[in-house]
């Protein structure tokens, strides 16, 4: 590395980088359970079933719940951002310039966290289909889709602890604003919300959002009802950047990566609403 490299710069842009990944990388990553800190190239989700309370006897032995364990087994890859950024002097003393640049990777990693995410989520099973009109896959995202959902969700005892969210495509989301129930209920405010700057509503008990990158089979878009402690998220490595000056390129090397994965934990937990499109 060349000893002219602007410590300032490097330091700024690293900055940079981690708040605009913190304020506008991920979507999903605050719907789910997430670990940080992992070492390795593998982490555990503990699993833990249902527990049965009884009655004893005076005096008699305090009956166990026989609670069933298992768990999860999550991998984390390795995923990378670079970009080249020439050593010009609007790109260092512009904040608005070099913010692009830091953006741009901070996007990314957090497009590939949801993706991850998603890939987990589309692995669930339950699916809000029947034979009820308006629940087949010739049609969009109805209220008895909607309901089916919450309905198969209930029915599992999947808490309702204000865990619950609902990711939806934007397809999905303007025929969601045509529901009464939905487009007229109080929009949440910002001050509600986990992270800033996008939409959301609070429905059924549970946070709903749209996301551009839910998977689409075909014409059916997939979107998906699920609790926080379905779907695991693990993080080796958040967002970290090296930033290495090349002379003959007269330029900056600023490489954005991360090490993460997702696994699905409680299949029960989630349940998927395919949608025409």
């Amino acid at each position: 590395m060349s000893a002219t490299i602007d410590q300032a710069f490097v330091k700024q842009f690293q900055a940079e980088v981690h708040e605009a990944f913190q304020r506008q990388g991920s979507k999903l990553r605050p719907t789910v359970r997430s670990k940080t800190g992992v070492h390795g190239a593998s982490t555990v989700f503990p699993r833990v079933g249902k527990g049965t309370a009884a009655a004893k006897a005076r005096n008699g032995v305090v009956p166990v719940m026989n609670l069933d364990y298992s768990a999860v087994e999550c991998f984390l890859q390795d995923y990378y951002a670079g970009e080249w950024v020439d050593k010009l002097d609007e790109i260092k003393t512009n904040v608005d310039e070099r913010a692009v640049v830091a953006n741009a990777g901070a996007y990314a990693l957090g497009r590939k966290t949801d993706e991850l995410i998603i890939a987990a989520l589309d692995t669930a099973t339950q699916e809000a289909v029947g034979t009820a009109a308006g629940t087949t896959d010739t049609d969009g995202l109805t209220k008895a889709k909607v309901l089916l959902a919450f309905e198969k969700l209930g029915a599992a005892d999947v808490p309702d602890d204000g865990n619950r969210f609902a990711v939806v495509g934007w397809k999905q989301w303007s025929q969601l604003l045509q529901i009464e129930e939905f487009a007229n209920a109080q929009y949440v405010g910002d001050a509600d919300l986990p992270w800033k700057g996008m939409q959301a509503k609070r429905w059924l008990g549970a946070l709903w959002m749209p996301h551009s990158g839910l998977t689409k089979s075909g014409n059916l878009r997939f979107c998906y009802f699920y609790h926080r402690t379905a779907i695991g998220h693990a993080v080796a490595q958040d967002v970290m950047t090296d930033i290495t000056w090349h002379g003959d390129r007269a330029a900056h090397f600023v490489n954005n990566m991360m090490s993460q994965g997702a696994v699905l934990i409680d299949d029960a937990g989630i349940v998927r609403m395919r949608a025409a499109e």
